[in-house]
């Protein structure tokens, strides 16, 4: 049980929660940006850097629901300081380990491990928890808006410090940037005590069994996990993608993923506000095909710089417009005691998506020497998501009461 018992208030709590987002996804995006350097520095194919992306990004999911049950139980102020503590070894890790197994295994284990304590799952619960029912959908779109600041601010830094610092250097002063910036802003992350005495006394491992009994729960674990390999897929391998294609010049890239967290600033904002208003299922099923759409087009049409900028403002728009809106219905379905626990789950699923996207597109060019497979699958599987989100049940479950022994 959570003692503190005063309540931060929301204010307090989106700008830090914020802080923390916009460092964790913003150095996250940019992991890309080191793949040539590094592959070049150590003589490896792409494929060990894509492997190493794809277990972080597996393990962060892994790591998502204990994170989540964690920060339920003992308040999100803890959690996020481990998570600070994790991702900066991480960043170390990955700056001084030049054998590939260890390169692989402990990236994957401390980045995982510190974004599963720092990013939306880990920070949902508080923020459901502190926002009123009318304002919940709009304050995940805020959360939301901080993580793609994070992508829009941080990549030019990241890009900036590859190009006069080094890369490993690079790892090392985000590094610091990390410990000094996130711990702060988790001491405003103190949560208040939270009573639950009126209407059923669920434990998590009931309310983990009821969510996974619940259809609409695993209709958002399978639209979570196209997500996932949608987003990671694009953000690892545009920039190597774009250098095979002709278009060399690195900035092109940066500016490209740069402007993908420009868009979803205001794509995840607005999410979250029609949230309020809309559906959120059909939301959903909306963006997951405006991607499928959005990725035909960008494959069709003429490569060049201008397209590339097109593409990624699009696609901008709807990058993690998906965040707000699932956890929304989350919180709309289950309510807010084990929210954390849940949206980790759901995230797990995402991060499974994310593995499989991030590790085929270098599994698959180092044997086929192109990427075309790969968008053929993330096109694919936009559409289903779009079709499995449609029959989700947004109505709050109506349990019944717990009778006295």
């Amino acid at each position: 049980m959570i003692t503190t018992s005063r309540a931060p208030s929301l204010k307090t709590v989106l700008l830090a929660s914020g802080v923390v987002l916009t460092l964790a996804m913003g150095v996250r995006h940019g992991f890309g940006l080191w793949m040539q350097p590094i592959s070049q520095a150590h003589g490896w194919t792409r494929e060990t850097y894509s492997l190493a992306m794809a277990l972080q990004n597996l393990l962060w999911g892994a790591f998502g629901p204990f994170a989540g049950m964690a920060a339920d139980r003992f308040g999100t102020m803890r959690v996020v300081l481990v998570g600070a503590v994790s991702y900066m070894l991480g960043l170390v890790w990955m700056a001084v380990v030049n054998d590939a197994t260890l390169f692989v295994i402990g990236s994957g284990v401390f980045i995982g491990l510190g974004l599963s304590c720092t990013a939306f799952g880990a920070v949902s619960g508080i923020i459901g928890r502190v926002a009123p029912v009318e304002k919940r959908s709009w304050a995940f779109g805020i959360s939301g808006a901080c993580s793609s600041f994070g992508q829009f601010f941080m990549l030019p830094v990241a890009q900036q410090l590859i190009s006069s610092a080094g890369w490993q250097n690079a790892f090392y002063l985000l590094a610091v940037l990390v410990i000094v910036a996130m711990i702060p802003m988790a001491l405003f992350l103190r949560e208040p005590e939270v009573s639950h005495s009126h209407g059923p006394q669920q434990s998590a491992g009931e309310a983990m069994r009821e969510a996974m009994g619940n259809r609409s729960f695993l209709f958002l674990v399978a639209g979570y996990f196209v997500c996932g390999f949608q987003v990671v897929f694009i953000g690892a391998h545009l920039a190597v993608y774009l250098a095979d294609k002709g278009i060399a010049n690195p900035k092109v890239a940066m500016t490209a993923l740069a402007l993908i967290g420009l868009f979803n600033i205001f794509g995840s904002y607005f999410a979250g506000k029609l949230g309020g208003r809309l559906p959120k299922r059909m939301l959903l099923a909306a963006i997951y095909f405006s991607r499928s759409v959005f990725i035909s087009l960008f494959l069709l049409a003429p490569l060049s710089q201008w397209t590339v900028y097109v593409f990624a403002a699009a696609m901008g728009l709807i990058w993690l417009s998906t965040v707000p809106l699932t956890n929304g219905i989350i919180a709309g379905i289950f309510g807010v005691k084990h929210m954390s626990m849940l949206a980790g789950v759901v995230f797990f699923s995402h991060q499974v998506g994310s593995f499989l996207g991030v590790w085929l597109g270098g599994y698959l060019f180092a044997r086929q020497g192109s990427y075309d497979v790969v968008w053929g699958i993330a096109i694919a599987l936009g559409v289903m998501a779009a079709l499995v989100n449609l029959p989700i049940n947004e109505r709050p479950l109506v349990r019944a009461q717990l009778q006295p022994a």
